[in-house]
């Protein structure tokens, strides 16, 4: 379906596309594919994507994490409070570090963050 999308994006009227863990299932080269088809999509149309994935959110031209929060309250039921925040560069590389090791203040996580980064930006440029 996201090929399909890709290709008739230059002449279909929808301008937004959102996709809910379209990577769900994926891991690995089929992940950066994906990420690398989102980016050719959103060449044409703006795309919002949830993903879990650090390959796919790498090729996100702005990255914004979602956080949920629950609190039980004095009578014992659940407050659910969510958190958006748009980040910079900088902490973007920290997020895809924690999505890939779980450790966003890991050197080599981190390191490999940029790396992903960086690969995602030359292989976006090629689309």
């Amino acid at each position: 379906m996201l090929a399909i999308e890709v290709v008739l994006a230059a002449v279909d009227p929808v301008p937004t596309f959102v996709f809910d863990e379209v990577d769900a299932g994926v891991g690995g080269k089929a992940a950066v594919e994906i990420g690398r088809r989102l980016a050719m999509l959103a060449e044409h149309v703006q795309v919002i994507v949830v993903t879990h994935l650090p390959q796919v959110a790498a090729f996100a031209s702005q990255h914004i994490r979602v956080t949920k929060n629950v609190s039980a309250t004095a009578a014992g039921d659940g407050v659910t409070a969510s958190d958006v925040e748009v980040l910079p560069e900088a902490e973007r590389v920290r997020e895809l570090a924690r999505m890939l090791a779980g450790q966003e203040e890991s050197a080599s996580a981190q390191a490999h963050a940029e790396e992903l980064l960086a690969d995602a930006a030359r292989t976006a440029s090629k689309c």
